[in-house]
Formats: C-alpha cells, sequence, structure tokens
C-alpha cells in the first residue's frame, strides 16, 4: 500500500518501510552484489571485462540517442576545439566496434561497467540522473538471430540472476528480496491485445503482476493501433529481436525493468529502421557506414541496471538507496521521513 497514494516527483512511499540494514552495511552488500554478478555473468556468457570511454566524440555517432529527445551533456577539448565531445548515454553502438577493433570471435564477448549522465530524466523511485549499468556485447553468427537464441540468452541471464539471489540470501538473509522462479516471454503486440484499453505502462505493470518476470519482445516498431510501446533508437536493437527484463515489485506495487537488450541491426534492419525513424542523415556517420558496408560484426547485447539489481535483491523502494546521485531536496526530506535514507 501506498501512503495514501502521495508522491513527490513521481515518487512511492510503502508504509512501515524497514530497510533492514545499515548505510554502511548496504554500502558492503552492494559491493558484494556487483563483484559477485559480474563474475558470474562473465563466466556464464563468455564475456570478457573490457574498459569502456566515459565520452564520445559527436562526430563518430557512437553515444546513444535513446529516443531522440534526450540531450547528452556535452563540452569541447582544447586539442579539438571545433569538435563536440558527449558524455555517453551508453554503449551500444561503441561495444559493437569494440568487439571488431579487438577481434572478438563468434560465441564470445565483452561487457564493461558503464556509467552515464541522462541530464533529461524524471526522477522517481527508480530513475536518476546517473546511470550505471553492466554493458555487455557478444559475437554471434548470422544464422543465430533469431527468437530462439534470443530467448536461450535472456533465460540464461535469468539463471545468472537467480543464482546471486541464493549468493546474497546465504549472506544477507534478512534483507535479500526473492524473485520469481522463471521468465515468461510476451510480445507487445500480444500484450495490446491483451489490454486493448490501457497504456503501455499499465500493460507493464498489468503483466508482470500476473507472470511475476516478463521478458516483454520487440519494442520499437510500430503497433497495430499505430502506435509504439515504447521508444528504442533505430540504430542497434534490431526491433523484431528485440525486448526488456521487467519483474513486478512488490515493495512498490509496479513493475521494474533491469534490462533493454536484443539481437542488433544487420544491414537490412538498420537501413528499414532508419527510414522509420525519419533517421536516414545518420547512414553517412562513421559506425553506420561501417555497419551498413557489412564490415561489423552480428551481435547481440544489451545492459543490465547494476542500481537496479542491488536495489531489487535487497528489496530497496528507491534507487537512491544503494547509488551516490543528486537528488531534491525536498525528495531527500521526505524520503528521511519514511526510513529511505538516499546515499
Amino acid at each position: 500500500m501506498m501512503n495514501g497514494g502521495k508522491s513527490v516527483m513521481s515518487l512511492q512511499l510503502p508504509d512501515n518501510y524497514d530497510p533492514k540494514m545499515t548505510v554502511r552495511e548496504t554500502e558492503k552488500a552492494i559491493k558484494y552484489i556487483r563483484d559477485t554478478f559480474q563474475s558470474e555473468f562473465g563466466k556464464q556468457m563468455n564475456l570478457e571485462r573490457i574498459s569502456a570511454p566515459l565520452f564520445v566524440e559527436r562526430k563518430t555517432g557512437l553515444n546513444d540517442n535513446l529516443n531522440g529527445t534526450e540531450r547528452p551533456v556535452s563540452f569541447d577539448v582544447p586539442w579539438a576545439p571545433d569538435d563536440t565531445v558527449e558524455i555517453v548515454h551508453s554503449l551500444a553502438k561503441w561495444k559493437r566496434m569494440a568487439l571488431k577493433r579487438y577481434d572478438f570471435k563468434p560465441g564470445e564477448g565483452l561487457y564493461t561497467n558503464m556509467n552515464a549522465i541522462r541530464r533529461d530524466e524524471e526522477l522517481d523511485n527508480f530513475h536518476s540522473d546517473y546511470v550505471d549499468q553492466w554493458d555487455w556485447e557478444k559475437v554471434i553468427t548470422k544464422d543465430q538471430r533469431t527468437v530462439e537464441y534470443l530467448q536461450e540468452t535472456v533465460k540464461k541471464i535469468y539463471r545468472v540472476l537467480k543464482h546471486l539471489e541464493h549468493e546474497v540470501w546465504y549472506r544477507y538473509p534478512d534483507a535479500v528480496y526473492h524473485l520469481p522462479d522463471e521468465i515468461k516471454f510476451v510480445d507487445t503486440e500480444e500484450l495490446l491485445q491483451m489490454y486493448p484499453d490501457k497504456d503501455p505502462k499499465e500493460r507493464e505493470n498489468l503483466i508482470a503482476k500476473k507472470y511475476g518476470c516478463v521478458f516483454l519482445m520487440r519494442i520499437g516498431d510500430t503497433l497495430s493501433n499505430g502506435e509504439r510501446h515504447d521508444g528504442r533508437a533505430p540504430d542497434y536493437d534490431d526491433w523484431s529481436l528485440n525486448g526488456d527484463i521487467i519483474l513486478w515489485y512488490e515493495p512498490l506495487q509496479c513493475a521494474i525493468e533491469i534490462s533493454s537488450m536484443g539481437i542488433r541491426v544487420d544491414e537490412k534492419a538498420m537501413a528499414e529502421q532508419l527510414e522509420k525513424a525519419k533517421a536516414t542523415d545518420r547512414a553517412e556517420l562513421p559506425f553506420h557506414k561501417a555497419l551498413l558496408n557489412g564490415e561489423l560484426p552480428y551481435t547481440i547485447g544489451g545492459g543490465i541496471g547494476q542500481s537496479r539489481v542491488c536495489m531489487l535483491l535487497l528489496g530497496r523502494v528507491h534507487v537512491g538507496e544503494v547509488q551516490a546521485s543528486i537528488w531534491p531536496e525536498e525528495m531527500r526530506q521526505i524520503c528521511e521521513e519514511h526510513n529511505i535514507y538516499l546515499l
């Protein structure tokens, strides 16, 4: 139950919330979760950890445009005064270039600790101006660009999360939040037909509550009602082979997304999606040229929210409990009144 429907900047405030750990105990748990997850994830997915940039040059076309409306934080540098450098939104395209540059082969991949600034986020229990996630990418063959391979990969990732839940429970039995045993697969068009009178966010809440955990497939393209379920940049995910891992989160009585991922565009999908998004001008950027010319490997990849995984497994109700960011003073004060201590 929410506190009489009370909200601040979309803030949800559960009644009688107990974090069950001090701030310092929480910090130790955060480190344990992050260290354990990335080690097990890298091993199970055959991924190597590599270093990643905090910023890229705008002219490369490597930054994630997200929905096309978010403003990247940008600046110039003395040695290239005519160029603009941007803090990354994500590393979706950069990783694919790295796989080629570092000569990764099919079945091999990379992961990295990605830190970003998203200045236009609407702050709430799940969203911050600071983003931290495990960005990962893996080389596949053209024959593996299938729904079946996508679903196999999703199941493998979810098994890693369930394994991590057990490890966290062993160390912090009073604090751990238990995840559903399995993940279901639901298509966005199928979901629209199930709940035609609901908006996309309401549909996500309903299906997450029904199944506990779902992989919501095919995000970015237009549905039968003429609308998109959600925005997705046209130049990395193949909109017919992607999706989000979404769980029903009992402490906040709503869905929580912990990963966006998918099989990436090939030459054909890139051209078609740029056309649909009215973004064909991007075809002249270095990344896009290389992809359209068949110079980049076929890949699958995505991002897994580090703070959201910590938040989920520790049963926390605000991302600021597991991540150091900035928040409106009013939000900090009201959170503290409800035993929600922001780092």
